[in-house]
């Protein structure tokens, strides 16, 4: 059974209230979105999530995607579905008002995604590589590109692709063989091939822009010679309307373990036309503001998903009679007591409840700062909430997305025997969390992102804009007798994490090897204190409510009882990682490869 509601008070928990004292003042240009308004936002979101996207979810995933004639066709229900999805505005939520968007900041259009990744994350890939298209060409495209193409990218009448992997190249983008020539009216002729290509063709809309990494004929080896282009599946016409076909299509679609109603393509561009978006040879940094963009959205996807396997879970818990509970018959009017008596459910349930609730408090922090990176009002609070951002960029693409995965596989086992079948929808959670530790670079890369480039980038900066709110917090509630105990806790976990940063320092320093033999501890490390001190800040604000008198007892209990179970039960263990951590790479790295 695929349950789901949105957490709406929990998101409105996090945006107003968790993170009030969040360092980074007040912001400029979101003045209209007020808490009546984004409530607003968020129940309305919710009912497109609830009533149009869930239940096409799973018949979604059972149908698939195919491609006829050249053409791919996604389930039934989805081309109905995104056109609601466009009529009410959710395409350009996030998108600046000078392209026909709404403007609303990251806080609001992070949650949105949260719901929409929970409901159906197969249909939220389809806008999802629209938005980061969108803000690649909006940093480096041309104001004839971006005149042109953004506004129908805003509205969802054309929708966008990111197109870098090549059949022999994914991580190492340097040996793509895509090849551009320039045309005397300034385009150019793309052509080569590109796999793994998510939404690379689909009937939902009437264009698809790809955004497509090639190589000039002069361009240099490697990384340094790829340049960016926006190409158009259909070129349109100046009045916009649609002309020839651009001999940029897919060739088959990849038939996956999950995400079975994304069209995930192999495409072809011969002689496809296209424009040069920033730079020659400068498309790799244009396309990692896309990327960047991307990983934060995937580390969403892993906390949407993540939150509706609890709810399926717990749907079930409640539902499902098998034994009686330990102490004491708890339905003497039925066969047997509901599973949710039972401790070892009841461990599974809370700690995807701790999982959801503490990567949203992060996500919320995170979001926060992706706001206060251009709107907040002291260059300080601006250029700290940029530190921040690139910091924890890995950590949320590579933490969410394996706690969301695990998430999933302890929904299925909940359900028990069922959770393996099809039939109750559990398993497809499974499925569809399994990619997201892969795309937008694989966790592993993401740590070896966080150890070799965050961490040493000047001197350390990017830490300072987390060390410092952290320790601070930890020095003004050390005493404090309601969260006291989870302040320690917090205590020996930020100790923990800064050993290991100065051994990671110190060794990785002379053997990067060393460094990255730590890199996957150190970032699950990070992420966990991270959540460690959203939710000793969240049990603070919890108890403070309930002593001021609240209508909202049961919320502000559960918060508490949620953040002493995350202190008990799941940073303990994450602690021992320093004992991975600083036991360097010899284990690791000694054995022969004829051994293996």
């Amino acid at each position: 059974m695929q349950v789901y509601e949105a957490p709406i008070r929990d998101m409105r928990f996090n945006i107003y209230e968790l993170h009030e004292d969040d360092g980074f003042g007040d912001l400029e240009g979101f003045e209209d979105f007020d808490e009546d308004v984004t409530m607003a936002i968020l129940e309305e979101a919710n009912k497109l999530c609830r009533d149009v996207l869930l239940p096409i979810n799973w018949p979604g995933d059972q149908e698939g995607c195919r491609i006829e004639n050249g053409v791919v066709r996604t389930p039934e229900g989805f081309q109905d579905a995104y056109k609601q999805f466009c009529e009410g505005g959710w395409a350009g939520l996030g998108v600046a008002q000078e392209w026909g968007g709404q403007g609303a900041p990251h806080s609001i259009g992070k949650m949105v995604e949260e719901m929409t990744c929970s409901a159906n994350l197969s249909f939220g890939l389809y806008p999802g590589l629209t938005n980061g298209a969108m803000v690649a060409l909006e940093a480096y495209g041309s104001d004839e590109l971006k005149n042109f193409y953004m506004p129908k990218m805003a509205n969802g009448e054309w929708t966008g692709t990111m197109c870098l992997t090549e059949p022999h190249c994914g991580t190492d983008l340097g040996m793509l063989r895509t090849k551009a020539e320039p045309q005397d009216d300034g385009s150019f002729l793309v052509t080569g091939n590109k796999i793994f290509i998510s939404a690379g063709d689909h009937d939902l809309a009437d264009n698809i822009i790809h955004l497509v990494l090639a190589r000039l004929p002069d361009a240099p080896p490697g990384v340094k010679g790829i340049s960016l282009f926006l190409v158009p599946k259909y070129l349109p016409n100046e009045d916009g309307s649609l002309g020839n076909h651009n001999n940029a299509g897919p060739t088959a679609i990849e038939h996956k373990m999950g995400l079975k109603a994304s069209a995930t393509c192999q495409m072809s561009f011969d002689g496809s036309k296209g424009w040069l978006i920033g730079e020659p040879h400068k498309g790799l940094a244009a396309m990692f503001t896309m990327m960047n963009t991307e990983r934060v959205a995937v580390g969403i996807q892993g906390l949407g998903v993540g939150e509706i396997a609890y709810q399926s879970a717990v749907w079930y818990a409640k539902d499902r009679l098998q034994g009686r509970s330990l102490s004491g018959v708890k339905n003497p009017d039925g066969p047997a007591d509901p599973i949710i008596v039972h401790p070892d459910v009841r461990r599974m349930l809370m700690t995807m409840r701790a999982y959801n609730e503490g990567s949203r408090a992060v996500s919320a922090w995170v979001s926060r700062a992706l706001d206060a990176e251009h709107a907040a009002k002291e260059p300080e609070a601006r250029a700290r909430a940029k530190d921040f951002v690139a910091l924890m960029t890995p950590v949320v693409k590579a933490l969410f997305t394996d706690l969301g995965h695990e998430s999933a596989h302890l929904a299925v086992q909940v359900y028990g025997g069922h959770g393996y079948i099809q039939e109750t929808g559990v398993e497809q959670f499974a499925r569809d969390a399994r990619i997201a530790q892969i795309y937008e670079g694989t966790n592993g890369i993401q740590a070896l992102d966080l150890v070799g480039r965050k961490l040493p980038d000047r001197m350390g900066r990017n830490l300072r804009s987390f060390f410092h709110p952290v320790s601070q917090f930890i020095e003004d509630h050390a005493s404090d007798a309601k969260i006291g105990k989870m302040v320690g806790g917090l205590q020996q976990a930020f100790g923990a994490l800064q050993m290991s940063t100065g051994h990671i320092a110190q060794k990785g320093l002379k053997d990067p090897e060393e460094a990255a033999a730590a890199a996957t501890d150190y970032l699950r490390l990070l992420g966990f204190v991270a959540m460690g001190y959203c939710f000793a800040k969240a049990a603070k604000i919890a108890h403070g409510k309930l002593e001021e008198g609240t209508d909202e007892k049961a919320f502000y209990e559960a918060k508490i009882i949620t953040a002493r179970y995350f202190f008990d039960r799941l940073l303990p263990p994450v602690m021992a990682q320093m004992m991975a951590i600083t036991s360097g790479k010899a284990s690791m790295m000694d054995m022969p490869e004829d051994a293996f």
